[in-house]
């Protein structure tokens, strides 16, 4: 048998792990976090600036104010130039140590050291400005706090040099999840950055213990994502810290969707475009229906285990082999081989939610996906739940771009 059992969008797990885990077709899998690496630090928390340098019309000030202390490692060089002119060197070290590399803010209000800072450690930075012919030179020094006891997890499900498909999400996640209040400090933490250029947005899910990242339109193909969640050390609220820097840059590959009617019980798949194949699929009986909605596929297992034993109704519980899974969702929907169901397929709906295929079309088109294409299904009875898997496209624009923190550009409404 397959199929799954709906418990809703299953709670964050608290520990960083390199995959997501072996849950079932009925088994609701918590979202483990996939690390990527390090990134940035934080938007300054220390109040006041340094005194403002002035050369005639120019005016510079910095923060964090001189002689702060208990500044988070994840502080970031605020700047403030009043006057004709611009900003032409920041430079930060450690007391009796190396400079630390960072780069501007695009906005040009602050520099952004590119790992976090040390704990417990006095820095000095100085920035110089110019403009009416003469530079302005500006130096504070401050002192980071010790490390603190309570940490937010964070999670990043982006690997260096692997190729995802069009549909693949930035997914960050949190736990405990991150309060409403503190959104906006967390979500300017996370850097995206594309090529060729795609600008996107952040969303936030109402628990606030996942944010996706994702522009207007799928990603082309041959896009290069360079991401950077530089969380390590910042507040996330409730006296609570993110643990670490992550990073990732992979590729986009090529375009693959997958296409699923149930009123015809067939699987179209496109490559680029263009229907590659027609598979007929069995989808999920009335009592457990498959769920109707964009989704991506999360995971790839060419061999695993179905075992939902812990399912509350008795006539749901199993343990069965699986050939050829793609996970869907969190809540245990897959597409996956049904040898016992090929005679269903195309005809009647039998499984517990999951996407039934054959043995040959399922081997098939496990050769042909990348965790990351899209997945749409319609005519169910159910509808997917925002959450359950990455649902980033389960929303239009719209619905989308509500999800942020922080202001919407022009350009992008």
């Amino acid at each position: 048998m397959s199929g799954r059992v709906r418990r809703g969008a299953a709670a964050v797990a608290a520990v960083v792990v390199a995959s997501l885990a072996l849950t079932a077709c009925g088994d609701s899998g918590s979202p483990k976090f996939v690390s990527g690496s390090q990134a940035p630090g934080a938007t300054p928390s220390a109040s006041g600036s340094a005194a403002p340098a002035d050369n005639g019309s120019l005016s510079l000030s910095i923060t964090p104010a001189a002689n702060t202390k208990n500044v988070p490692v994840s502080a970031e060089i605020g700047v403030k130039l009043t006057g004709d002119g611009q900003v032409g060197s920041v430079t930060l070290a450690e007391e009796g140590g190396k400079a630390v590399s960072g780069k501007m803010r695009e906005d040009g209000t602050s520099w952004v050291p590119s790992s976090p800072l040390k704990w417990g450690k006095t820095y000095t930075a100085t920035v110089t400005a110019s403009g009416g012919g003469a530079d302005t030179t500006q130096t504070t020094t401050f002192t980071t706090m010790a490390k603190p006891s309570k940490k937010t997890g964070t999670g990043l499900y982006l690997f260096d040099d692997r190729t995802y498909g069009v549909a693949m999400p930035v997914v960050v996640e949190f736990h405990p999840g991150i309060a409403a209040k503190d959104r906006a400090a967390v979500e300017k933490r996370m850097f995206v950055s594309t090529s060729p250029s795609q600008p996107g947005v952040w969303h936030w899910v109402s628990s606030g213990t996942q944010a996706f990242y994702r522009s207007k339109e799928y990603w082309q193909p041959g896009t290069t994502l360079t991401v950077r969640i530089a969380l390590g050390g910042l507040p996330t609220g409730g006296g609570r810290y993110g643990d670490q820097d992550r990073k990732a840059t992979a590729k986009i590959g090529d375009r693959v969707e997958m296409k699923v009617d149930n009123k015809t019980k067939m699987m179209t798949v496109f490559k680029d475009g263009k229907v590659i194949k027609t598979i007929p699929v069995s989808l999920g009986k009335k009592s457990t229906p498959s769920a109707s909605g964009t989704m991506v596929v999360m995971e790839k297992k060419e061999k695993t285990v179905f075992d939902t034993r812990d399912a509350p109704d008795p006539a749901n519980r199993y343990v069965v082999d699986i050939e050829f899974a793609q996970r869907l969702t969190w809540s245990g929907q897959y597409i996956h081989s049904a040898p016992w169901s090929t005679a269903d397929q195309g005809r009647r709906n039998v499984s517990h939610g999951c996407l039934n295929l054959s043995a040959g079309n399922a081997k098939w088109l496990f050769g042909q996906t990348k965790i990351g294409d899209p997945v749409t299904v319609k005519g169910t009875e159910d509808k997917l739940a925002h959450g359950d898997g990455w649902t980033a496209w389960n929303l239009t624009w719209q619905q989308f771009i509500k999800g942020s923190a922080l202001p919407i550009p022009d350009n992008l409404r």
